[in-house]
């Protein structure tokens, strides 16, 4: 038995949903939108957790779930939850739920994609960079900061630069351009990330257990994720292989962070030189696998099930 905790019409999961089905693995969805039918208790027994979830006549034992495939929304903006006022008993309800549903994914024995506090390295880049390169994969020169004049010499020591934000927030990334001097005195109330830009190509690396799928994005956009935007034509993706010494220090980077699914973005130099830009630690996957038809979908419920690749 599979658990898959989200919302079962957003696209990863729905994914990896559709391949738990072609291997006829049996499996329960925590719906967030049902949430407000469903109860999650637990308790710990010597070391084990054990207990049970229930949704409208059905129960089902915690034991019975070797998987778990995560892909939770912050429950306070759920449509049947964003108007209810603090406080409210099905605002309580729901923060209840997923806290114990939340506490069990790092105490079980199940093979969970991924734990809550794994997910937690990529909340900052600055921090999640220093544990890129431990792992032996280099991270572009980088400076944070909420001084203008320290920008300024960055900028021109490196002569291209871009910047983003230093949360996991999503945020754009941006080359830094002359006429940004100009704008510079508004960072005094927010630090940024400020990195060398590094010409190269684009590869996003999906990391599945020891399975890896490379895809070359090819671009003109800074940021390929919003190149239609950006460039007015979006970015071509194709499948690739990764050098073998660079495809297992992927692997050994999101073993390193306990992460048995991730997202590695890289790139690589006209000199064969590999640099890594972070770990997404709950991969939107569906818009790479959708484009270059690479099974990850396939491979996450393989994963799950604890079966081998064919």
């Amino acid at each position: 038995m599979i658990l898959l905790c989200g919302i079962p019409s957003e696209s990863p999961l729905s994914m990896v949903l559709g391949a738990l089905r072609q291997l006829k693995a049996h499996h329960f969805i925590f719906n967030q939108r049902n949430t407000l039918k469903m109860s999650f208790n637990f308790e710990l027994h010597d070391g084990k957790a054990d207990g049970v979830v229930e949704y409208e006549n059905e129960t089902y034992w915690l034991h019975d779930f070797q998987g778990a495939y995560v892909r939770l929304m912050d429950d306070r903006f759920l449509p049947e939850l964003k108007d209810e006022a603090d406080g409210s008993h099905l605002l309580s309800h729901s923060r209840s739920l997923h806290e114990s549903l939340n506490n069990w994914l790092e105490v079980t024995d199940a093979r969970v994609v991924s734990r809550p506090s794994a997910m937690m390295s990529n909340n900052s880049k600055p921090y999640q960079a220093q544990l890129i390169q431990k792992s032996g994969l280099r991270v572009p020169d980088t400076l944070i900061t909420n001084d203008p004049d320290l920008v300024e010499e960055f900028w021109q020591q490196h002569r291209q630069i871009i910047y983003k934000s230093i949360s996991g927030v999503r945020s754009i990334v941006r080359k830094f351009l002359e006429d940004d001097l100009q704008r510079l005195d508004k960072i005094r109330w927010c630090p940024v990330q400020f990195q060398e830009y590094i010409d190269g190509v684009n590869i996003r690396v999906h990391v599945v257990g020891n399975e890896v799928f490379s895809t070359l994005v090819r671009s003109e956009a800074t940021d390929y994720r919003y190149a239609e935007a950006e460039s007015g034509k979006p970015a071509e993706l194709v499948a690739c292989d990764l050098p073998a010494d660079s495809a297992q220090r992927c692997i050994d980077l999101a073993a390193s962070l306990d992460l048995p699914f991730a997202g590695i973005d890289l790139k690589i130099t006209p000199d064969g030189e590999v640099f890594c830009f972070e770990v997404n630690p709950c991969p939107g996957f569906s818009y790479y696998e959708s484009h270059t038809g690479q099974p990850i979908a396939m491979a996450v419920a393989r994963y799950l099930t604890g079966r081998r690749a064919a």
